[in-house]
């Protein structure tokens, strides 16, 4: 076993706002977004920690040795991927938080999880998090070969337009955007030190139903569709974030068109159980699916919008049967392993 790192658990990830672009050089380095989840590995204490510090390795027992293999003192920064055909896979990832250890197993075989690391907090008896991050990587880099699979070292260039270049073509291999992270900065526990510019995509949508706000008499969310290829309407998420008086707008506007069903019985719907909202009232008004806007989304999973939605207009003029799955685009470009650094 490893020696222990310089300093104890737990750390809060330092973490990144959200901008509309990268900060410009000089001073910046960019390194791809991914997928998966936040993680920290600790040396020589059998720790990898969530985001929350909460224990991944029961999750993922498969990663236990990965992390009994860190150098002495070590403790890095990074995420936990699966990467299934090629690209990092939220929803195979997400299947793997299971209560039953038979199923844990299971999957731990079936759909193995994997090691980003981006950021090196502490090698032997050095505390890193005060260093500049130029330094931190460099140090990283260094200790990547001795790290072996399953871990992997995330590209990084202080080239902007090299990471714009990245934006677009590692898409395909599970990067949700691109992160920067000033050179000379230090390591800030909990502070929202990084920019993030993450992919962003508009869609016509069919309103279908929608949620009752929580104080009553107003919109809490509207449940959108999207038509398949035989016709049939199927929940693909929904869009929140409205103003008050919009709220109760829609619901003046969503009234007279309510119905019995929206989405059919043989369609995905909106309200199906789910472990990770248990306890939650999930219950929603159909509406006769007539109304069609146009929402932006950052990400898919599978098909369906993984976050909610922001809307951007009404869309009068679009038939809803024109409403169809295909408008999601599936990017293309290398896989996972061709970007990564095993």
């Amino acid at each position: 076993m490893s020696a222990a790192p310089p300093f104890p658990p737990p750390v809060t990830p330092m973490e990144a706002r959200v901008k509309e672009t990268l900060p410009q050089p000089p001073g910046w380095a960019y390194e791809p977004k991914w997928d998966g989840f936040r993680a920290v590995a600790w040396a020589g204490m059998g720790r990898l920690d969530s985001r929350n510090q909460r224990p991944l390795l029961r999750y993922f027992p498969e990663l236990a040795a990965a992390v009994e293999g860190l150098p002495a003192g070590a403790v890095v920064d990074g995420e936990v991927v699966v990467v299934v055909a090629g690209a990092t896979d939220f929803d195979a990832l997400q299947n793997r938080i299971h209560p039953a250890a038979s199923r844990i197993a299971k999957l731990a075989g079936e759909t193995p999880a994997e090691l980003v690391a981006f950021d090196l907090l502490a090698l032997d008896t050095e505390d890193l998090r005060s260093r500049p991050f130029s330094e931190r990587r460099e140090r990283l880099t260094a200790l990547a070969p001795a790290l072996g699979p399953p871990w992997h070292l995330t590209p990084s260039t202080t080239d902007v337009d090299r990471a714009g270049r990245w934006f677009v073509d590692f898409e395909s291999a599970g990067c949700d955007g691109i992160v920067a992270k000033r050179l000379e900065g230090a390591y800030l526990e909990g502070e929202r030190a990084m920019v993030k510019v993450k992919h962003r995509r508009s869609v016509d949508v069919v309103i279908g139903g929608y949620r009752v706000h929580k104080d009553g008499g107003k919109v809490g969310s509207l449940l959108l569709g999207l038509h398949d290829d035989a016709g049939q309407l199927h929940f693909v998420g929904h869009c929140s974030g409205f103003g008050n008086a919009d709220r109760v707008a829609l619901l003046d506007r969503l009234r007279p068109l309510e119905q019995t069903d929206s989405f059919g019985e043989a369609a995905r719907r909106p309200g199906e159980p789910s472990r990770w909202q248990a306890g939650k009232d999930l219950s929603w008004v159909p509406v006769r699916p007539e109304l069609v806007c146009e929402v932006s989304y950052d990400q898919l999973e599978g098909d369906r919008f993984r976050h909610a939605t922001r809307f951007e207009r009404w869309r009068p003029d679009k038939e809803p049967a024109d409403c169809t799955i295909d408008q999601l685009e599936r990017p293309e470009g290398p896989d996972f392993s061709a970007v990564v650094e095993s």
